[in-house]
């Protein structure tokens, strides 16, 4: 939401695909820049994958390749690079960027895979570097990754305060602005994080200066690891993420679920 911090596909397929000057996503692409000696064929089973995959590299060398899959349309094989896909035929001739949707069921099949790539345990998440904040119970649990200077974040938090029994994890991710560095160091530096933090994003009310030690730069690692490309990104207890915010009734909603 807010502002992209990182690129489509982790940086180094957008930098190779430039080379054939297609901008953005959605695209399709003759892979043919750097022509190879010979294509290498591809069979059945884990032998066509593999073949691809090699292939791909070649191709793409900048790209770390995770897995290749087969897909429900013949000839079209899933490329997975992070926790993004692309697609592409047996000779990685042409590259597509986009939705591959079910006609029958309408169901978009690579929004679902990238909702199960993007899963993240939440067990996993260093909550010592987020400030902690209890409403009610606290039984509810979600890690939130914010810009102190985003609007859309501004707008999460006006929801949370109809929000009860919920436990909010709040990593400081300073991306929009030099600004936005200050404001996390500042609020992070309070003698009372989470009221300094409630008074900037719901009251207006800006942080005292101060200074310490910090976590922004493990928390933008962490970020980048995660691929997050905006914020706010939200994290559910079940590993599920939501990049933006969310309505009241569709955030209750999800908390709910997760009983």
């Amino acid at each position: 939401m807010s502002m992209r911090f990182t690129m489509c596909l982790g940086t180094v397929l957008c930098a190779a695909l430039s080379l054939f000057g297609v901008p953005g996503q959605a695209q399709t692409v003759g892979a043919a820049a750097a022509p190879l000696a010979e294509s290498i064929p591809a069979s059945q089973g884990n032998s066509a994958t593999d073949a691809i995959k090699k292939l791909f590299s070649a191709r793409f060398p900048e790209v770390d390749v995770t897995a290749v899959s087969e897909t429900p349309f013949p000839g079209l094989y899933e490329v997975q690079i992070g926790m993004d896909v692309v697609y592409t035929d047996a000779q990685v001739s042409y590259l597509l960027q986009g939705s591959l949707i079910d006609a029958k069921s309408r169901v978009d099949l690579t929004s679902e895979r990238l909702a199960t790539l993007s899963k993240v345990s939440f067990a996993s998440l260093p909550l010592n570097l987020a400030i902690k904040q209890v409403k009610g119970t606290g039984a509810h649990k979600m890690a939130v990754f914010e810009d102190p200077n985003c609007v859309y974040c501004k707008q999460l938090h006006h929801t949370l305060k109809d929000i009860d029994n919920v436990t909010v994890y709040t990593f400081l991710l300073p991306i929009l602005t030099p600004d936005s560095v200050t404001k996390a160091r500042d609020i992070w530096c309070a003698k009372d994080q989470a009221g300094a933090w409630t008074d900037w994003m719901v009251n207006g009310k800006a942080p005292a200066e101060a200074k310490c030690n910090t976590p922004t730069k493990q928390i933008l690692a962490l970020g980048k690891k995660l691929m997050i490309q905006g914020t706010p990104a939200i994290f559910f207890a079940d590993g599920t993420r939501v990049n933006g915010t969310l309505p009241l009734e569709a955030l209750r909603e999800k908390l709910d679920s997760l009983n």
